[in-house]
C-alpha cells in the first residue's frame, strides 16, 4: 500500500513586533474611547495588558505622542488627550472643504462608486443593529472616504486620510452621547447616495454640508 501523504507543514504565524502590538492596543482603545480623554496610562499596566516588557511600551507611547493622542509625563505615565473644541472645529472645516469639492467631482458617479456606497450603507445598518459603535464609526468614515477617493485627486485623498483617527474618535463620541444620531447618520447617508445616484451635484454638496456641520454641534454638546 502506498504511504499516506503527509500533511504540508505550515510555517508558524509571525506575530507583529511587541512595540507594534502595544501601539495597536492603545490606539484602538483611544479611538474606541475605552481609554477616554483624561485617562492616565502607566507603562506597567500597559505592559501587563499586552504581555510585553516596558521597553516596547515606551516606544509605542512615543509614537502615539507624535500623533497627538497622548501626552507623556516622565515617571508618571501617559495622559490620553481629550478632543478639544479647536480640534473639532479644524476637523469639520477641513472635512467640508474636502468633501464638498469631492462630491461635486464624483458626480456623475460610476456604477462602481454607487455599488460600493450601497454596500457600505448596508454594512453600517448591520453594525448599528449589532450595537457595535466602533464598527459603525468605521463604516461611516469609509462611506465618506470612498466619495473622496472617486474625486480623482490623489493629494486630496491623502490629506483626507490624515483625518481618519480624529474622525473615528469623534464619531464614537457622538454616538455614545447621542444614540439617536446613528439612525440619523444612516438616513443622511441614504439621502447623499440618492443625490449622487441621480446626478445632483448641488444637492449632494448640500447634504454633505448639513451632515458634516452637525458633527461639531454634537461633539461639543450643543445639540438643539
Amino acid at each position: 500500500m502506498p504511504a499516506p501523504a503527509s500533511s504540508p507543514v505550515r510555517p508558524p504565524v509571525k506575530r507583529p513586533p511587541a512595540a507594534e502590538r502595544v501601539y495597536t492596543h492603545i490606539k484602538e482603545a483611544v479611538l474606541e474611547r475605552r481609554y477616554e480623554g483624561g485617562t492616565l496610562l502607566t507603562e506597567g499596566d500597559l505592559a501587563d495588558a499586552v504581555g510585553v516588557s516596558r521597553t516596547p511600551v515606551r516606544e509605542a507611547l512615543l509614537r502615539l505622542e507624535v500623533e497627538g493622542l497622548i501626552k507623556l509625563y516622565p515617571k508618571k505615565g501617559a495622559l490620553v488627550l481629550a478632543v478639544s473644541a479647536q480640534e473639532i472645529a479644524d476637523v469639520v472645516e477641513t472635512r467640508l472643504l474636502v468633501e464638498e469639492f469631492a462630491v461635486r467631482r464624483a458626480v456623475p458617479a460610476s456604477a462602481k462608486l454607487i455599488a460600493r456606497l450601497e454596500e457600505l450603507l448596508d454594512e453600517q445598518r448591520q453594525m448599528s443593529e449589532a450595537g457595535d459603535l466602533a464598527a459603525v464609526s468605521v463604516k461611516d468614515r469609509c462611506f465618506h472616504a470612498e466619495i473622496v477617493r472617486h474625486a480623482g485627486n490623489e493629494i486630496l485623498s491623502r490629506l483626507y486620510d490624515q483625518l481618519r483617527d480624529r474622525q473615528l474618535r469623534m464619531g464614537v463620541a457622538v454616538m455614545e452621547a447621542h444614540p439617536g444620531r446613528i439612525a440619523a447618520n444612516i438616513t443622511e447617508h441614504g439621502e447623499l447616495l440618492e443625490a449622487i445616484r441621480s446626478g445632483d451635484a448641488d444637492g449632494a454638496a448640500q447634504v454633505v454640508r448639513r451632515h458634516v456641520s452637525r458633527v461639531k454641534v454634537l461633539v461639543r454638546g450643543e445639540d438643539r
